[in-house]
């Protein structure tokens, strides 16, 4: 397959991932009116392991576990870490705002892909992560003793634990040979374990089995966790990490709008010029990103060229 097929093909997968991320937001709020944030969590990673084995069976491809230590940490990290801290958050944060904190990943995702992979950061990048740390204070407004910091600590916590789950499996697809939904299955089933002893341990009310909870269920178990994670470890899988965090910035957009919508969760004047900044900052370090891989393909073609002739 060609580098653009490729490009383009990641690019419509992650339209449409942002697109169901992004509503999630909205529908993993309204859920925790019917059933607790890690038992919603653990049910949701756990149902999405199985569809996921399931298809695994269907396609005839092996059930064994490969590398089954650095999937078990890729596990913690993207299904239990991520997913618990997100849901938490949502207990008293709101959906949008939520989203936005948590999706500060890329910035996360910059330095500790610098550090363990080697992916330099360009001069510019750093001026847009500035501009994004702006952002950042204007949405958390610290001047003002205000709002639940609880929820915007474990907001941020989930985007940095998602950085480092990216790192780690860009490492661990780059020693390993693993099949992607074999990887995908493994590290979610082995995330929801943790998720359900953490569910068990800690005290909370049965779930509320109403239409709204089944629903939201079925959509997080089927779209939000077994189809989304597969397509975000495709898109990983064939873009730079740096350049795959960036590419999710319709997703909190999505989030907040569908907020708004839905929930009536209208940004103040503050949050809005926050979240334009962290905008403004991932579309430009994207750009950035962008230009630095066509630039090096253009050198690397010309190499090849000289090598010919």
């Amino acid at each position: 397959m060609s580098r653009d097929r490729k490009l383009l093909g990641a690019a419509g997968v992650m339209l449409l991932l942002s697109l169901i991320w992004g509503y999630n937001w909205v529908v993993m709020k309204k859920v925790m009116r019917y059933v607790d944030p890690f038992d919603f969590s653990a049910l949701r990673t756990f149902f999405g392991s199985l569809a996921l084995f399931a298809v695994l069976a269907l396609r005839r491809r092996s059930l064994r576990p490969v590398a089954l230590g650095g999937t078990l940490w890729l596990g913690l990290l993207q299904t239990a870490g991520f997913t618990g801290l997100a849901q938490w958050a949502l207990v008293s944060g709101g959906a949008g705002k939520t989203a936005v904190l948590v999706y500060t990943m890329p910035f996360w995702l910059l330095p500790l892909a610098y550090a363990f992979l080697g992916e330099r950061v360009r001069g510019s990048q750093w001026v847009a992560v500035g501009l994004a740390l702006v952002g950042l204070l204007l949405i958390l407004e610290p001047w003002k003793l205000h709002g639940d910091k609880q929820s915007t600590l474990m907001a941020l916590l989930a985007g940095l634990v998602w950085a480092a789950s990216a790192v780690w499996a860009k490492r661990l697809r780059g020693n390993v040979e693993i099949d992607l939904l074999s990887l995908t299955a493994w590290q979610m089933l082995l995330g929801s374990l943790a998720l359900c002893v953490l569910a068990w341990w800690l005290p909370s009310e049965p779930p509320q089995v109403t239409p709204y909870f089944v629903g939201a269920l079925v959509y997080n178990a089927l779209l939000a966790t077994g189809l989304a994670w597969l397509m975000w470890l495709f898109i990983l899988d064939r873009l730079p990490a740096g350049l795959a965090g960036l590419s999710s910035l319709a997703v909190p957009a999505v989030g907040v709008l569908s907020g708004w919508i839905e929930l009536g969760e209208r940004p103040s004047t503050t949050e809005s010029w926050g979240m334009a900044c962290i905008a403004v900052a991932l579309l430009a370090i994207s750009v950035v990103a962008m230009r630095g891989r066509n630039g090096a393909a253009a050198k690397r073609a010309a190499a090849e060229a000289r090598g010919r002739g």
